[in-house]
């Protein structure tokens, strides 16, 4: 079976996929689905140019972001950017829920645009959704309610205003909300960090580090089916530092170990670390210890 690829940039188009009638405004829509697909497979990726903020309760089938399973559970948030590709596979999915859609230009001249980019779940996969309590749930349903009366009231001069204001309450809920997920996370399995450095070990030890400079954020975070963005915020909260410090800090320690396991020049160490340019490693070793990695090895002999 070939997967069908389907990218909407009109609101329109997209009701009419999903057999709605014409959205009350081109730019913004409020839309309600319930699917029970028993008699077709489904196979296809899924982007457009739109925001979407959706509270699901999917009941069976799978929903794949890329290599991993999206979690099945009732009451789940997803939002997901302009572009972002959504990939269904099943035999069956049952799903109901809304769903609040809205192009960039309806929230352009608003504070909300400059806001919605510090909000990186924008940027999580959709197995990196946000599950909530059931009273986190009916929080969210109150402001999707009020949201949808807006929506469907003979719009006037007050309506957009209203709109995005209910919408920045929404977001800000969203953020307070994955917060506690990631300190739930961080109570029930505070193993992140051990994850993050089996997998910079695995990136050595395939001899990896020395083919292509040191490891990025995104090969790491691809290793551990992860986004870069939903890993470098869990690991925030579960040690005080984002994945790229962590990483730092790990290329620190491991310098050390090579500073003073060996008479090897200070260039080798860095070419050994995967620094491309020697006087990076050196820049970024005093940054994190306060020595020159001269200084240091000197300080200990």
């Amino acid at each position: 079976m070939t997967t069908e690829k389907i990218h909407f940039s009109d609101l329109a188009e997209y009701h009419e996929f999903l057999g709605l009638s014409i959205p009350e405004h081109p730019l913004f829509s409020v839309v309600s689905v319930s699917s029970n697909k028993d008699a077709c497979d489904i196979d296809m990726i899924l982007s457009s140019d739109f925001y979407s903020i959706s509270l699901k309760h999917v009941t069976s089938g799978e929903i794949l972001y890329g290599r991993t399973k999206y979690d099945c559970r009732n009451g789940t948030m997803i939002l997901t950017a302009p572009h972002q590709e959504i990939k269904l596979k099943g035999v069956k999915v049952e799903a109901t829920g809304r769903a609040i859609i809205f192009h960039e230009d309806f929230i352009r001249g608003h504070k909300i645009k400059n806001e919605i980019r510090k909000y990186s779940y924008f940027s999580y996969g959709v197995n990196e959704a946000l599950h909530l309590s059931p009273k986190e749930e009916q929080m969210i349903a109150q402001v999707i309610d009020q949201i949808e009366v807006e929506y469907y009231n003979n719009q006037d001069e007050f309506s957009k205003d209203l709109i995005l204001s209910l919408l920045d309450t929404l977001l800000r809920y969203a953020n307070r909300f994955y917060h506690r997920q990631f300190l739930h996370r961080k109570e029930v399995n505070s193993d992140l960090l051990d994850q993050f450095i089996d997998e910079v070990e695995k990136y050595i030890v395939d001899n990896k580090w020395e083919e292509k400079t040191i490891p990025t954020i995104e090969d790491v975070a691809s290793a551990m089916a992860m986004t870069p963005r939903y890993l470098s915020d869990a690991l925030k909260v579960e040690t005080g530092k984002t994945a790229m410090e962590n990483l730092h800090l790990y290329i620190i320690d491991k310098a050390k170990d090579l500073l003073l396991g060996s008479n090897t020049s200070v260039a080798t160490v860095a070419y050994k670390l995967g620094f491309e340019y020697p006087q990076y490693f050196a820049r970024l070793f005093k940054k994190k210890t306060g020595m020159t990695p001269t200084e240091y090895r000197r300080s200990v002999d």
